[in-house]
Order: structure tokens, then sequence, then C-alpha cells
């Protein structure tokens, strides 16, 4: 990795290292989602917006929220603008709309998309003075945002326990990271009632997000004690239930295992950071429109052959931790177990080997994005060069039928 890059990631990881992290009180099982809302008036809100997506008002998921929120004393309002991938004018519209009705709170309810657009509009409600787009890059922010509150509806971003946020251009379609721990919401309930209903082809994407984080938080050279155990505890409630909650979205079970995955490995990335996995997908969903976890799931074993040398013995101990061999084995065999697994589970839950939307000619531009976000943001175990880059995203490229 050149020097340059080299040096802002270890600055980087001085500045994580000395930053204390809160974690959100954290409501688990079936109806948390209403304990939430019973909770709200104690920090002082009186009237919330719910940041959600216009599909979960129509499946009336929302409309217990408020019921709660309205026995509680809470008034609420709903903005209901969010969109997968979310831009900067949904954060404006809803910013617009949380000052009309005077809103002191805010409460994100669906994917990572509707809870990290409410993370960076409870941010830019009290830090006035920067407009909203200024507070993209690391603690831009001058003032503590309102009091937030997080309502997944997917077990995949672990937005909710997270210090990031990620807000797309509507122009040129880059992806902007908002990182502070002032995002990180209050209260958090992992409520896998409001996962009943999740499509598998979408349990399938998100579960497999999760997994991404916890696999590169593992790998990864930030990787400490405490992200070690979260990432371990995430990576095996996700190979066994991933596959149970794809084919039967009722399991309840499985979907509140999930939830609880997606959330280990939220705390585990949020400090030690990802990879090349999501350097390479960001770009895939911000050029074509592929969605996130899709894309991590598609990205996801090519990166891991790609360091498989470097990362054999993090790798093996997965594969050990999650009864795919026996020590005796070696590296070389037990990561390549673990690899394979990883490929058989995407064949198994509905996830292609790549993307007809790929273009030759975009390759380049892709591989170029790719390594400039990486490099010197996320301490991946082996550097990646641009025909390294170039031939992966390739290797990613379908014809079309």
């Amino acid at each position: 990795m050149p020097f340059a890059a080299k040096l802002k990631l270890a600055v980087r990881k001085l500045a994580v290292s000395l930053i204390a992290q809160p974690k959100p009180i954290t409501y688990v099982g079936e109806g948390s989602s209403l304990k939430l809302c019973e909770a709200v008036d104690q920090f002082d809100v009186r009237k919330v917006l719910i940041v959600t997506d216009a599909m979960l008002c129509e499946l009336g998921l929302i409309d217990p929220l408020q019921k709660a929120l309205s026995d509680a004393g809470v008034e609420s309002v709903v903005y209901q603008g969010v969109t997968p991938d979310p831009v900067w004018t949904v954060v404006e519209e809803g910013l617009t709309l949380l000052k009309g009705e005077q809103c002191d709170g805010v409460i994100g309810v669906g994917g990572g998309s509707s809870i990290d657009a409410a993370k960076v509009i409870a941010l830019a409600a009290t830090n006035t003075s920067i407009p909203p787009r200024e507070l993209a890059g690391f603690k831009k922010a001058k003032q503590d945002g309102l009091p937030l509150f997080a309502v997944p509806t997917t077990a995949g971003t672990g937005s909710e326990v997270t210090i990031a946020a990620v807000i797309s251009d509507p122009e040129t379609h880059k992806k902007d990271l908002i990182g502070d721990t002032r995002v990180i919401p209050k209260v958090a309930a992992l409520d896998p009632s409001l996962m009943l209903g999740l499509p598998p082809a979408v349990t399938a994407a998100t579960g497999m997000d999760a997994l991404t984080h916890a696999i590169e938080s593992y790998i990864g050279e930030w990787a400490n004690e405490e992200t070690d155990a979260l990432a371990k505890s995430a990576i095996k409630l996700i190979f066994d239930n991933l596959p149970k909650a794809v084919a039967e979205g009722s399991d309840v079970k499985a979907r509140e295992a999930m939830a609880l995955a997606s959330y280990y490995a939220g705390l585990a990335f949020t400090k030690a950071m990802v990879g090349y996995v999501h350097g390479i997908a960001h770009q895939l969903g911000g050029k074509y429109g592929i969605p996130h976890g899709l894309a991590n799931a598609v990205v996801l074993p090519e990166v891991l052959n790609f360091s498989k040398d470097a990362a054999s013995h993090r790798l093996a101990e997965l594969a050990i931790h999650t009864g795919l061999g026996e020590h005796y084995e070696g590296d070389a065999a037990l990561s390549q177990k673990f690899i394979d697994h990883i490929k058989a589970m995407n064949e198994d839950i509905g996830i292609p080997v790549g993307f007809e939307q790929i273009q030759a000619s975009d390759i380049p531009e892709l591989a170029t994005a790719a390594l400039e976000e990486s490099h010197g943001t996320y301490p991946v175990p082996e550097y990646m060069n641009q025909a390294e880059c170039e031939a992966m995203i390739g290797r990613l490229m379908l014809r079309p039928a």
C-alpha cells in the first residue's frame, strides 16, 4: 500500500481507538418495538418524526408504533419518502417536515436506508449552521443531534448501532459517508415480528450484508478481542439461521437470530471497519443502483479468494468456529472450506454470481473508485492493485441470456 495511504490509515486508526463509542439501550424480541415507543418520553421527547418508506406504511407496520407512542403521550408525524440508497434530497425533505412540525425526536423505522436517513436528519436538525450535505465526512457536526431511536425491519446493515450513515449524491451518485458517534441511536429495538413478511430475496441480501460486515471486521488489521467475539458470534448465527429465514420467513427464532447477528456485526465493524468488498460494492451500487447487500453478497467470495493467503489463519479460525473443519486440516484447506461454504450458501439462498449491468468500459473507473475509497480507509489484510481490481470486477460481469 502506498505510504500516504498507510499514514492516513494509521491516523484514522488512532482517531477511532480514542473515541468512546456508546451503545444504544436495546430491546430484543417480539413486541420490542412497542417497548421502545413506550420509552421515548423518558428522553423528554414530546413529538417525533418517524422516518420510513411508503411500503412499510402500506403494510400497516407503522400504525402500531404510532398508537404505542400516543399511549405514552408522544405525538408522531410520519415521513415516508425514504428510497433505497437515499439521496440528500430525502434528508432535506425529512428535515423540512421535522422543522415544520416542530418535532424534538426522530425514529428510524425500516432497513438501513431509513435508519441512515433518520440519523442524518436528527443530526442536521441541531447543527443548523452547517448545510446537511457538509456533514459528510468524519465528525463534522458541532452539536449532538436530536434524540434518535431505531427500529430495523431488516437484518443486515446494523445501522442501529453504528457510527456511520451513507447518503448518495443525487447527481453524481457518489455515496457520502457521515461518520460520527453522535448518530448512534439512544435506543434500538430488534423486533423479529416486523421482519416476518420480508421477501426471501431481501432476507438473503440483507443477511449477506451482515455476514460481510462480520467477516471483513474479523480479517482486517484493526480486529481486536472485542470485535473478534462479536464477529464470530454473528457469523455462526448467520450460517445457522440465514437459510432458515430465507426458506421460511415466518420462523420467528431464525428472524430474531438474524437480527442479533446484524446487531453484533454492526458493533464489530463500527470499530474494526470493513474492506474491499465494501469498496467495490459501493461503486456497483452508485453506478448501477445494485442494492448494497446484494452487491456485497456477490463480491464477498471474490475478495475472500483474493485475500485467502494473507488471511488464511483468520479464515481457518472461522471455519473451525462454524464447524466446517478441524485444526489438523491446516489453514489453507480450512480457509478454502470457509469460502466454498459461502459460495454454496449464496447459491442456496438465490444470490447470483454476477451482474448483467456491469459494462466492460466502466470497469477501469469502477476499480479506480473502489481503490480510492479503500486505501487509507479500510485496514485490508492484503493490498490490491488496479489490474487485480479490474480483473475481479470483470469476473463479476455477466452477459445477458
